[in-house]
């Protein structure tokens, strides 16, 4: 029996959780395009809307979440996997009530678990399906293996690009190398674009054009707009204050931007029909990538 049948089996022997969260991959073609900040305050807004949310640091090479929440984690993933640390252990709390989880360099180390920590992790984050409604994965940004990991395991994808030329290009590259990806399937990845730091409405639905047509074309991904978020100084100030856009300043362009989006995109849940869902449906796809390496 291979490490793939073996991993199956084990998914097998699971308790269900009593609900799967829905669970969102925030990822982009390339860094400076404001993922991470998007990210957090798309967190706070869907709080806001009587959703539980979590956050998943899985940009294992940067800590950009800790530095835009002003939080520093004492524990990570990693230490659920190898130090009997429990998932409450983990999970850091945040401003509005959301939770945050650095994955440190649990994710890496994926690829290397026995049985027993399989199986110990998996049940570990069948619990955080039933402690969140949305989890918000924040990935690295560009063709990195582990982003395309996560963007091929992922039920629902967030492509964060901006109006510059090598954001749209970048973008686009990224849709090509997933689609090449041997885990990909884009009938199970529902992937849906936000146009950033735009100077009008106008403009953000021109980049969703641009990059939609020939993923369209040449690629045979078909992508959702999602809505735009307004360029906006304050979003710099805000991160250099360590202090979510959307608490620091509320009431400014991109703030409000945020709200918007985050109010679209809680009406446009994804409905695949896959019949394994959340996080536990996410790390499953994961770990039988990475062992098939």
């Amino acid at each position: 029996m291979d490490q793939a049948e073996q991993l199956r089996n084990i998914i097998k022997m699971q308790v269900q959780p009593q609900k799967a969260s829905r669970v969102i991959t925030v990822t982009s073609g390339k860094g400076g395009v404001g993922k991470t900040s998007l990210a957090v305050n798309l967190a706070i807004e869907l709080q806001r809307r009587g959703k539980r949310v979590i956050i998943l640091d899985a940009d294992f090479g940067l800590a950009n979440i800790e530095i835009v929440l002003g939080v520093r984690p004492i524990f990570n993933l990693a230490d659920l996997m190898f130090k009997g640390k429990n998932l409450k252990d983990i999970v850091i709390p945040g401003p509005e009530g959301i939770g945050f989880i650095s994955g440190g360099s649990g994710i890496k180390e994926l690829a290397s678990l026995t049985r027993d920590q399989v199986f110990y992790v998996m049940q570990s984050l069948s619990e955080l399906d039933d402690m969140a409604d949305v989890i918000i994965v924040d990935t690295g940004a560009g063709i990195a293996d582990h982003v395309l990991e996560f963007a091929a395991a992922s039920e629902e994808v967030l492509l964060v690009v901006t109006p510059e030329p090598t954001s749209i290009t970048d973008a686009y590259a990224l849709l090509k190398t997933l689609n090449r990806t041997q885990d990909f399937q884009a009938s199970r990845t529902v992937i849906k674009l936000v146009s950033n730091k735009v100077n009008d409405w106008k403009e953000g639905k021109e980049i969703f054009n641009k990059v939609s047509v020939v993923a369209d074309k040449f690629l045979n991904i078909k992508l959702e707009y999602i809505g735009a978020v307004l360029n906006d100084g304050n979003v710099s100030k805000a991160i250099i204050q360590q202090k979510p856009l959307v608490l620091s300043y509320p009431h400014t362009a991109a703030a409000l931007s945020v709200s918007y989006l985050a109010g679209n995109l809680q009406g446009k849940p994804v409905f695949n029909g896959s019949k394994e869902k959340g996080i536990k449906r996410l790390f499953t796809n994961l770990i039988h990538a990475k062992m098939k390496k």
